[in-house]
C-alpha cells in the first residue's frame, strides 16, 4: 500500500490543544450556583444538637433536626362544678368537699364573689375579675341536695353553652368528694362509662345528662374504720376538723394543675 506524501505529513504532525471555549454568562451563573452551593454544604455546623446551616443568601436553610414550629394551643373553655349539700348546716362537711375545693378555687385564681343565677339553675357562680386573665373557667357550686344534683348542673350547662362560640366546644368538670380515698387526694377520670361508684351526686347527673360527657375530679375523704352504713354517712357528713380542711384545701393546686390539662382537651 502506497502512502501519499501529504498523507504521510498529516499522520506526522503532533495534535495543538485546542483553546479553551469562552463561557456564556448562563453558564457562568451556574459554576457560580455550585461553587455557593459547596460552600452551604461544608458551612453546616452542629449548634446546640441542632444541625445549623448556612446559605449564601443569609437565610437559614430549615434542617431535618429542626424541633417543629411551635405554636399557641387552643384551650377548651371549661364549666367546672362543685356538688354537695346546700346552706351552712352542710359547709365543709366532708361530704361536700367538692364545695370547699371549688372557694378554695376561686380564691386561688383571684375570681369574683360567687353570686346566685337563676340562668343557671339557682347554681353559684363565679367568673374571672377580669376577663381574658386566666383560662375561660367559669365556676359553678350546686346550690341543691346532693341526690338532686343532675336538674342543677342540666340547667348550668345549658345556659354556660350558650355563651361558646360556633363550631367550639367546652368541657364539664365535675368536682365531687371521694370516700376510700386518701384524705386530700386528687383523682381524674374522662371515661364517660365509669360507674358513679355508689355516690348518689353522680348517679343523679348521670341520669339527668346522659348525653353530654363530663370529667371527673375527686377528692378524697378517706373512710370510717366501721363500714357500717349509719357509721359512713355519720363520716361524711361531719364537719372537718381544722387538720382536715388543711388538708383539702391543700389540694387545691393539685386540682389546678389538672384543670389546665383537661383544658388542653
Amino acid at each position: 500500500m502506497v502512502i501519499g506524501e501529504n498523507s504521510a505529513r498529516a499522520m506526522r504532525m503532533p495534535r495543538l490543544p485546542q483553546r479553551p471555549r469562552k463561557r456564556t454568562e448562563i453558564e457562568q451563573h451556574e459554576s457560580a450556583d455550585s461553587v455557593a452551593q459547596v460552600a452551604e454544604d461544608q458551612a453546616s455546623r452542629q449548634e446546640g444538637g441542632r444541625e445549623v446551616v448556612a446559605t449564601g443568601s443569609g437565610k437559614r436553610r430549615k434542617s431535618s433536626l429542626d424541633p417543629p414550629m411551635t405554636t399557641t394551643a387552643r384551650t377548651l373553655p371549661l364549666l367546672v362544678c362543685s356538688i354537695g349539700n346546700p346552706g351552712t348546716t352542710y359547709a365543709n362537711t366532708l361530704h361536700s368537699a367538692g364545695h370547699t375545693v371549688v372557694n378554695s378555687l376561686a380564691a386561688h385564681l383571684g375570681y369574683a364573689q360567687f353570686r346566685k343565677e337563676r340562668e343557671f339553675g339557682n347554681g353559684l357562680i363565679s367568673r374571672p375579675v377580669i376577663s381574658g386573665s386566666t383560662g375561660d373557667w367559669t365556676l359553678w357550686q350546686s346550690t341543691s341536695y346532693m341526690n338532686e344534683s343532675g336538674k342543677g348542673l342540666k340547667a348550668a350547662f345549658t345556659a354556660w353553652s350558650k355563651h361558646i362560640p360556633v363550631g367550639e366546644e367546652g368541657r364539664v368538670v365535675v368536682i365531687y368528694d371521694e370516700l376510700e380515698k386518701p384524705l386530700g387526694s386528687v383523682t381524674v377520670r374522662t371515661n364517660q362509662g365509669a360507674s358513679a361508684r355508689g355516690h348518689n351526686g353522680l348517679k343523679s347527673i348521670l341520669k339527668l345528662m346522659r348525653d353530654v360527657p363530663f370529667a371527673r375530679i375527686g377528692i378524697g375523704i378517706g373512710r370510717p374504720v366501721s363500714r357500717e352504713s349509719n357509721e359512713v354517712a355519720r363520716y361524711v357528713l361531719k364537719k372537718m376538723t381544722p387538720p382536715e380542711k388543711e388538708k383539702i384545701d391543700g389540694s387545691v393546686e393539685e386540682v389546678v394543675k389538672k384543670l389546665q390539662l383537661l383544658e388542653r382537651g
